[in-house]
């Protein structure tokens, strides 16, 4: 039996087991449909996610969102959550202690959501899910089954905001979640 969302919450209420602890204002467990059939998972929460409590509400989330809108995608029929739960300093990637302290929270928000669809956002959410054998640039955009998910790669919504050339990939990749929803009659 998975555990539910709340137990994996009051699990990492007062996490210290790295030293994110130390800098951060608040955990960012993770928002959305506790029931989902898709899934989003990026790296770590930044600057606005600290400070709110919520991924994915600063400019990145902001850009993601606006996909989501300009699609007919809901984003409260989504889950949303990062690999690590506390804010890197200056938004730097999570280290490999980092990661491992985390991940356990991640597999279990996994089994407990049991989504049909995950949508990978960027390199850290790719290879710390699926395996470092997997690059962003060479797996995004297309489809990996694995364990009964499908998991789509796609551009971290900061790397938009870095390279506008990776807006319509990022938009293409959402589409394609769309119509793999849509075959297994998911709701977003």
């Amino acid at each position: 039996m998975s555990e539910s969302i709340n137990e994996i919450k009051k699990q990492i209420e007062n996490c210290n087991k790295c030293k994110l602890c130390k800098t951060r204002t608040n955990i960012v467990l993770g928002d959305g449909d506790i029931n989902a059939k898709i899934m989003l998972i990026g790296e770590g929460p930044g600057a606005d996610e600290d400070k709110e409590g919520l991924p994915f509400v600063g400019k990145a989330g902001k850009l993601m969102n606006f996909a989501f809108d300009g699609l007919g995608i809901n984003r409260k029929n989504l889950y949303i959550t990062n690999i690590v739960k506390c804010r890197p300093p200056q938004n730097r990637d999570p280290e490999k202690d980092e990661i491992e302290a985390c991940i356990g929270y991640v597999e279990n928000q996994i089994k407990s959501i049991n989504p049909k669809i995950i949508v990978l956002l960027g390199k850290i959410a790719l290879q710390n899910i699926l395996g470092s054998e997997y690059k962003i640039t060479s797996s995004r955009g297309k489809w990996i089954e694995k364990d009964g998910i499908f998991y789509m790669p796609t551009w971290h919504p900061a790397a938009l905001l870095r390279d506008e050339n990776k807006k319509i990939q990022f938009w293409q990749d959402l589409e394609l979640v769309k119509d793999k929803a849509d075959e297994m009659k998911i709701n977003y």
